[in-house]
């Protein structure tokens, strides 16, 4: 399951970089059409490092997959893989209501369903298993859909305040999770 979600890691990372086209023009002033697709592309690189991180300090704490937690980790995986679409078409349109507000909708699902793995790993290790104690509340988690779920609105209010929202739980994933490295140290 690691080595399939980690080709899955790359392969939306290759789509999203080879979607940024090149600048028409040699200057530096050619970058300048360029520069929100570009933006996108970091926030969505951040974004999916963070996944990818995580997600594999996840599998650590795993000692067995079942085939529920094999669908979660794919429903995890779809959604992750749209991630280079909704990124060039946020980019392209300049952070436009429609394309910001599908951008949420990617991240609140993506986060969903990363909260679906987390859980049936947790039933399936049991409730007192170091993955479990890991985790615990997850806050973190919790507050990041809840930051989706209010800027997927304000996309059609303010589409900026909204991306800021998006950058605001990049930033607080940033850090890669150490309570399962405490737990696995343990």
């Amino acid at each position: 399951m690691e080595a399939f979600s980690d080709g899955v890691f790359a392969v939306i990372i290759t789509i999203m970089v080879l979607e940024i086209k090149s600048p028409r023009g040699a200057g530096l002033t050619a970058l300048r059409p360029i520069l929100p697709a570009f933006c996108s592309y970091v926030l969505s690189f951040v974004y999916v490092g963070i996944y990818w991180n995580n997600h594999h300090h996840l599998l650590q704490a795993a000692q067995h997959v079942s085939g529920s937690v094999l669908w979660a980790n794919l429903h995890l995986l779809f959604w992750l893989s749209l991630t280079p679409f909704a990124t060039a078409w946020m980019g392209e349109n300049l952070f436009a209501p429609w394309p910001t507000a599908l951008y949420g909708v990617l991240l609140l699902f993506s986060g969903i369903a990363y909260y679906i793995l987390t859980k049936l790993l947790i039933a399936h290790h049991g409730k007192d298993s170091t993955l479990a104690a890991s985790i615990g509340t997850d806050r973190k988690g919790a507050l990041s859909i809840v930051i989706y779920a209010a800027s997927i609105p304000l996309s059609f209010l303010q589409p900026r305040i909204a991306c800021a929202g998006y950058v605001i739980v990049a930033v607080m994933w940033l850090i890669p999770d150490p309570r399962i490295e405490r737990g696995l140290r343990q």
